[in-house]
């Protein structure tokens, strides 16, 4: 009998990204596909040596917070050691922002999310909602997280993010500059990418702030496959 893979869902941190409510729209599809899913609010599990090594896919969904040293040892171990890791949004490229090294293991790190123009904003998330293109890289057609996939167009959050050239971008979303911004050309940013590590593989997709971007249909397919492409 084949034995199931094990999938570690964290959740928690900044209550905005409601840490619960959007891994609870993938864990079916987990244990669809075979997956024996344990959840967690904090990154303790990370700690527990002899648990993940039987970890086949971190989840992760843990805006900011902080991690302790003992938990990013286990996570780094872990990746290096086979086990995938995938997230979205803040969950996964604005988490711990007191460690380098986990941002030197994720490859990306969230800088901000220009917004609106000032005489636009009321004082809430939507402040920082604006229309933006998904724009898929030629080079990554045929790759099995974004094969068969075009442009799409959201209404979010769009991440400007710090990386280096050692991420895998299958897609990008382009900053534009705005007659309020203090920036002079247009930023584009990787919107999703892979990155290897030792024996593991991390996935990153950026948009992802709230449960209806998370229900679009490219989003939702592209974060599914991306758990599958990266789970041992």
């Amino acid at each position: 009998m084949t034995q199931a893979r094990r999938a570690l869902v964290v959740r928690g941190g900044w209550e905005g990204h409601v840490p619960v409510a959007a891994t609870d729209l993938f864990v079916p599809f987990l244990e669809k596909h075979g997956f024996e899913v344990h959840r967690a609010d904090s990154p303790a599990p990370y700690a527990d040596s002899a648990f993940m090594s039987g970890v086949d896919l971190v989840v992760q969904c843990y805006t900011m917070g902080t991690i302790e040293q003992a938990e990013l040892r286990g996570l780094e171990a872990a990746v290096r050691a086979g086990t995938g890791m995938a997230g979205w949004h803040g969950g996964i490229a604005d988490s711990f922002r007191n460690s380098s090294d986990y941002l030197h293991l994720i490859g990306g790190q969230f800088a901000c999310h220009p917004g609106r123009h000032p005489d636009e904003r009321r004082g809430s998330e939507t402040d920082n909602f604006v229309p933006y293109t998904v724009t898929m890289l030629p080079e990554a057609s045929a790759h099995p997280i974004t094969e068969g996939i075009a442009d799409f167009d959201l209404v979010t959050e769009q991440y400007w993010v710090l990386t280096d050239d050692y991420v895998d971008v299958l897609a990008t979303t382009t900053q534009q500059v705005r007659s309020w911004d203090p920036w002079h050309r247009e930023v584009t940013s990787p919107a999703i990418w892979t990155r290897r590590w030792g024996d593991g593989k991390i996935f990153v997709t950026t948009p992802g702030h709230s449960l209806d971007v998370l229900r679009n249909d490219s989003v939702r397919t592209i974060i599914e496959r991306g758990m599958l492409w990266a789970s041992r």
